[in-house]
């Protein structure tokens, strides 16, 4: 039988799962320490729990740390770990550095870009993630485990996550809230829901359903186009949910939710790079008031879109910055170690035959 990752549990599954044993409940709170605050990686350690409840640990849970099959670094100390799964199945997390130009601001704390699915369903035309077809979705608990991992091969604490890996977050809503559930948690990580941003394509009535979680979590857009022209031509999920349905759910958004929105949008030469969709783009950012986030496309063997050359990119970003919109341009973060998402992981299961 398939063992449940410790790290996808809640305190209040750890409460009923002590209930059904007869266990008293403050156990509980001492497994979520041992797990959250001491970092313990087999329950043997959790020395304060009789031998009979850690064997019963050990047969229904493994603690959920992901093995790293490969680290690939960049100049600038981006660097990107290929995370095996209990499946074989292969995934991408990548650490961003303190001070990088990443959604629009600057930190000074480390980022995490994290995966919630093995490979993509939604095929936009330009990501790596989608050409090895969609698999499954991450459980919480992988989720979860994506950030002990960086943490644990690092020695470095993530203080601030972005669900922009591999897979389309909003697509895997359940296992993702549980997920924020956890890290934002007090006996949890304990991370801020403020340093936490979830990357959607486009998916608008999940948008709505998010803009529920009781957590100020930030919103991202992957936009990639102003129109629906151009969104069509590289986003399936634009002929479902078209930008004027998309632009509803971010209304909805921002009723309940203070921080303000983002934009990635990757420029693509001849694509979506015209001053026009930079006029456009800026008067959808100024209508709610959102933050639009450049990133100069990142090559992928087998596509054939290529980034514009440095003096586009900055006339298109000229035209946002005259009309007023916060926008900065991402630059050179993980561009020499395949940082795509996907990259890694499709060259990883070619290597190995994994279809």
């Amino acid at each position: 039988m398939e063992k449940t990752p410790a790290f996808g549990m809640t305190l209040d599954d750890w409460i009923e799962w002590m209930n059904e044993r007869g266990q008293p409940k403050f156990r509980a709170k001492q497994i979520v320490e041992w797990l959250f605050s001491k970092r313990v990686t087999s329950f043997d350690e959790m020395t304060n729990l009789s031998r009979d409840l850690r064997n019963q640990l050990e047969s229904d849970f493994v603690i959920g740390l992901l093995p790293s099959v490969r680290l690939t670094g960049s100049k600038d100390t981006t660097r990107k770990f290929l995370f095996r799964l209990h499946d074989g199945r292969l995934i991408e997390t990548v650490k961003i550095p303190a001070n990088a130009n990443f959604d629009g601001e600057r930190s000074g704390r480390l980022t995490l870009c994290v995966s919630s699915q093995v490979g993509c369903a939604y095929d936009c035309k330009f990501c790596a993630s989608g050409l090895a077809g969609f698999t499954r979705n991450l459980s919480a608990g992988e989720i979860v485990g994506q950030v002990m991992s960086a943490e644990h091969e690092t020695g470095e604490t993530i203080r601030n996550i972005v669900f922009m890996g591999m897979g389309e977050p909003l697509a895997n809503l359940t296992n993702l809230t549980k997920a924020l559930t956890i890290l934002n948690a007090d006996w949890g990580m304990n991370l801020g829901a403020r340093h936490m941003t979830v990357s959607t394509s486009g998916l608008a009535p999940q948008v709505e359903k998010l803009a529920k979680l009781p957590m100020q979590i930030r919103l991202a857009i992957s936009l990639h186009g102003a129109t629906d022209e151009v969104r069509d031509q590289i986003m399936p999920v634009n002929k479902k949910y078209n930008i004027n349905r998309l632009f509803d759910s971010l209304q909805v958004w921002q009723r309940h939710k203070k921080q303000m929105i983002t934009f990635e949008y990757i420029l693509i030469e001849g694509v979506n790079d015209g001053l026009d969709q930079a006029a456009i783009l800026a008067k959808r950012a100024k209508s709610l008031h959102a933050k639009v986030n450049l990133i100069p496309y990142n090559t992928v063997e087998g596509l054939p879109w290529k980034r514009p050359d440095i003096p586009a990119q900055d006339a298109f970003m000229n035209v946002l910055t005259k009309a007023n919109i916060s926008a900065t341009i991402r630059r050179e973060k993980g561009h020499d170690i395949d940082a795509a998402c996907g990259q890694l992981r499709l060259q990883e299961e070619t290597a190995e035959g994994i279809s």
